[in-house]
């Protein structure tokens, strides 16, 4: 989580809202993602899609058996669907999003009967993540 935290403050030094993800396989970071929505002018690069792109790549398959994710905001709906079709075993989430979460605050897409079910834990480093988006967003008011 700490490297994802990383990414998502060098995401706020660009002008990116504050996220940062990491892909992990067998205790060893394979992958990594940060918000790019702003300099790449795409609306789906979050940090968690630019970091299952990078894994799928390095590992040369877009199953992500046996990875766990560490993020440093919950997932909205495109990412939280993205990790369950990436078969991510594990999702490790810092802050809740109450207007866009996916994951538990407004739904949780895990809870839904799909073919993949993934282990989530949430507000893991919650207040230094929660801090990072507070005070990306009160600069730029």
């Amino acid at each position: 989580m700490l490297r994802a935290i990383e990414l998502a403050k060098s995401s706020a030094c660009e002008g990116e809202i504050p996220v940062g993800a990491v892909i992990v396989k067998e205790g060893k970071i394979i992958a990594e993602g940060r918000n790019m929505r702003e300099q790449k002018q795409n609306a789906l690069s979050h940090a968690e899609i630019e970091a299952i792109n990078n894994a799928c790549k390095e590992l040369g398959s877009w199953r992500l058996d046996g990875c766990e994710m560490y993020v440093t905001l919950e997932p909205c709906p495109m990412c939280a669907g993205a990790i369950i079709n990436a078969r991510i075993k594990t999702l490790v989430f810092g802050g809740y999003e109450n207007k866009m979460g996916s994951i538990d605050s407004v739904v949780n897409l895990c809870d839904y009967p799909f073919n993949h079910k993934v282990e989530v834990y949430g507000g893991i480093c919650e207040e230094e993540c929660t801090r990072l988006l507070h005070n990306f967003f009160k600069k730029l008011r």
